[in-house]
């Protein structure tokens, strides 16, 4: 009696729920509980948010997607994760259907199985093996900077391999779920997957050899160059040729240099920039060019004005850095891999005129398109017309100098280069505003030069003198024959 009265004595002064205060109702206390766990869960989803802003920025994004579309690995796996999800239901709409108008016995399902397991091992194991040797052979007798930008992103070759992977988890799984009574939906669609493969496989040899030809290469690359220009440089240049006014450097109020591992500017989030140039009515200038190399501290922005306040994480997040060049930003290095090629066709190692003039062409191509192109976008503005990025890109100097000085000295002796030079030298003079030709000008100087120092033949040298599109064999178009 006295342990219970003491108990319950205790639970009178210790009571299990808090005293109800005066006006408060249990809905009311309710109420405020779930309030109280609503913005504990939102503090903790917007920290979370948080986090992954900082993880996932522009430039991490960039180079992940960047990374997966070069990456052999990604179609290959999802195709693991299709087959994965396609199997079950499969099996399942085979039990509902009873298909049998193409009835296979358990002998002939299992050997159906194991000869499309064999059968697409043997094109996996063929197919990286001649990719292996096709990236070495490419990268020896063109340049090694087409192996990230043609072969490792080729579409079809990622895709084929994605079916042959797909085919092999395919028929082992239904290898391996095969036991007396066969599945005939997933046998009927492994036979279809199995010459499907045979087909891929055939179609894959033909494209691979048409796919490493110079001139597909060359082709290939003149392509992406060209959709790079488009997106770069939309606007068309004034009649005279006069590019936008360059951009005033002046002393800035702050710099924010380059943190992290040094690398290549592969590309920078221009929109980014003007919003956060915006946001604190100043100016942001970048300082390298798309295809610098930065190491650490290296000076990466100017702050000009008010932009001074502009956080620094922020502004780095805005640029993709990464060991090698691509070609979304960057139209100075699809020149350059033309430009590579034929310098490595001018080598005395393999001494392939002929490839150089393919390379040519392409240059050709890609430099009359700069030529009518508003190449400065130095200045960037927001909806108000208020400068807002210094944004710097290579002028109409830069690509002449780079598309023909290094294939003039190197092939200067070459009846095939001097000649298929002087009739894109001469087009260009003829196709490009006024401001523009006094460089091609000056280039068809500098060739008459080489020409006249390397051909001592007269014969020669009168030959060299003559624009050929072709290199040798052709005629020059009309309107091309005569100097500017």
């Amino acid at each position: 009696m006295m342990a219970r009265a003491a108990g319950l004595r205790w639970r009178s002064t210790h009571p299990i729920h808090p005293p109800v205060r005066q006006g408060s109702s249990i809905a009311q206390r309710v109420q405020r509980r779930y309030a109280r766990a609503a913005l504990h869960v939102e503090l903790r989803v917007r920290r979370l948010a948080r986090r992954l802003r900082r993880r996932l920025a522009w430039g991490r994004t960039y180079r992940l997607t960047s990374y997966l579309r070069s990456a052999l690995w990604t179609v290959p796996l999802v195709a693991i994760g299709l087959v994965l999800l396609l199997v079950p239901p499969l099996r399942w709409l085979d039990d509902w259907l009873h298909w049998d108008w193409s009835a296979l016995a358990p002998a002939g399902a299992e050997a159906l199985f194991q000869t499309v397991i064999t059968l697409t091992l043997s094109f996996l194991v063929f197919t990286f093996g001649s990719l292996l040797v096709a990236i070495q052979v490419a990268s020896g007798q063109l340049t090694p900077r087409i192996i990230a930008t043609i072969l490792l992103r080729n579409d079809v070759v990622r895709y084929s391999v994605g079916l042959f992977v797909f085919t092999l988890v395919f028929a082992v799984m239904a290898l391996n779920r095969h036991d007396a009574t066969v599945s005939q939906l997933v046998a009927f669609l492994t036979a279809i997957l199995g010459i499907a493969c045979i087909a891929d496989f055939l179609f894959l040899i033909d494209y691979a050899a048409r796919l490493l030809r110079p001139v597909s290469v060359v082709a290939h690359v003149g392509n992406a160059a060209v959709d790079v220009i488009d997106g770069m440089y939309p606007e068309p240049t004034n009649e005279d040729g006069a590019d936008t006014a360059p951009a005033a450097s002046f002393a800035p109020a702050r710099v924010v240099t380059h943190a992290g591992a040094a690398g290549i500017v592969l590309a920078v989030d221009l929109a980014s920039l003007v919003t956060l140039a915006q946001r604190h009515a100043g100016l942001v200038e970048f300082l390298p060019r798309i295809g610098d190399f930065l190491a650490e501290d290296t000076p990466l922005f100017a702050l000009h004005g008010p932009a001074a306040a502009s956080e620094d994480r922020l502004l780095r997040q805005t640029v993709a850095v990464g060991v090698e060049r691509t070609l979304e930003q960057d139209p100075m290095f699809a020149l350059r891999i033309l430009v590579d090629i034929a310098l490595k066709a001018l080598s005395p190692a393999i001494n392939d005129p002929t490839t150089a003039v393919l390379a040519l062409d392409q240059v050709h191509r890609v430099m009359r398109l700069l030529g009518r192109r508003d190449l400065r976008r130095d200045v960037i503005r927001d909806a108000t017309g208020t400068p807002r990025v210094v944004f710097r890109a290579p002028d109409w100097e830069d690509y002449v100098t780079v598309a023909c000085r290094e294939i003039r000295a190197c092939g200067g002796n070459s009846l095939q280069v001097v000649r298929r030079m002087r009739a894109m030298l001469i087009d260009l003079h003829a196709s490009v505003p006024l401001l523009r030709r006094a460089l091609i000008a000056r280039e068809l100087q500098l060739l008459d030069a080489t020409v006249d120092a390397a051909m001592p033949l007269p014969d020669d040298r009168r030959l060299a003198h003559r624009a050929d599109v072709q290199g040798l064999g052709g005629a020059p178009p009309p309107g091309t024959a005569s100097r500017p």
